[in-house]
């Protein structure tokens, strides 16, 4: 899967995890810009694991505060394995 794949796969699931239209959530979009609070951000990484078969470390969750942010962390998981444990960087 192509990086631009990915980030158009993450863009769908939060938009529809946030009831947003697809145009709005950008790759350079922060949470706070869409109104994703700490809660909502925990929902949209439970479904980012679920669609993508990944484990999170909730150390590196906390870190995430954009959309790019969840893209190059997921990157970072799939390029060590299914399920891979590897540390998400802001």
């Amino acid at each position: 899967m192509s990086y631009e794949e990915l980030t158009e796969r993450v863009r769908g699931i939060i938009a529809s995890n946030q009831h947003l239209p697809q145009e709005k959530v950008t790759a350079e979009s922060t949470f706070q810009e869409l109104g994703i609070d700490s809660l909502d951000g925990i929902n949209i990484l439970f479904a980012v694991e679920s669609e993508f078969n990944i484990n999170i470390p909730d150390d590196a969750a906390q870190n995430i505060r954009s959309v790019r942010d969840v893209v190059e962390g997921i990157a970072k998981l799939l390029n060590m394995g299914e399920g891979g444990q590897a540390a998400v960087q802001a």
